[in-house]
């Protein structure tokens, strides 16, 4: 019987690909795209999943997992409640981190910028195209508050498919998305023996890009 591997000796060897400074976009958002389409082309799993973290007004972080839900010359775009831990958070520090991992490529994508909610016209039209289960949820969980049971959660759902019946579910004023602006975006590819290739971007005073190579 093999015996289990200590964790301590868990590794890979990254040897899919290559990232030269001299073969990305101009602009991060573009390459974003690009190496996204990769993703979404080798069948990865949610390839729009990734780590959001944020800080409270006393300079403790938190990160949880959500779905990038869009993405533009603008920059990056999420939907999630206001009144959650992430919302407050960003009410205290509009400052955020972001991570895709990729691991089917050997690729990661570091963001850094500042978010801001989006008007409330635009967050109306992405809750028209949910799911009505999403919505009623939207409307039925105080997230990230305390609650006694699962039972909660259920009588407040019927609560609320009760109070809308058929009728069309409106955009709850609490939930909403958020635009993370970008000021820094690193692009990381796996390399063997440990001496990944990292380009990152960095927005100028002007509203440009500079790139550089980062050491692994």
């Amino acid at each position: 019987m093999t015996s289990r591997r200590k964790l301590a000796d868990l590794r890979e060897e990254y040897a899919k690909a290559s990232l030269n400074v001299h073969d990305v976009a101009a602009d991060p958002i573009e390459q974003f795209k690009s190496w996204f389409e990769d993703a979404r082309e080798a069948e990865l799993g949610e390839p729009n999943a990734m780590v959001v973290a944020t800080v409270d007004g006393e300079g403790r972080p938190s990160a949880r997992v959500l779905l990038l839900k869009g993405v533009d010359e603008r920059g990056f775009t999420f939907f999630t409640n206001y009144e959650s831990r992430k919302g407050g958070d960003l009410d205290d520090n509009p400052h955020v981190a972001m991570v895709f991992h990729w691991m089917g490529l050997e690729r990661q994508v570091r963001i850094e910028g500042s978010a801001a909610r989006l008007e409330h016209d635009e967050s109306a039209a992405y809750f028209a195209q949910r799911p009505r289960g999403s919505q009623l949820g939207a409307w039925a969980s105080p997230q990230s508050r305390m609650i006694g049971s699962r039972d909660v959660l259920e009588e407040r759902l019927s609560e609320i498919e009760q109070r809308f019946g058929d009728r069309t579910i409106p955009c709850p004023g609490h939930w909403g998305g958020y635009l993370v602006r970008p000021d820094r975006v690193e692009f990381w590819q796996g390399r063997p023996n440990r001496l990944h290739d990292r380009i990152v971007y960095e927005r100028t005073a002007d509203d440009s890009w500079t790139t550089s190579r980062l050491a692994p």
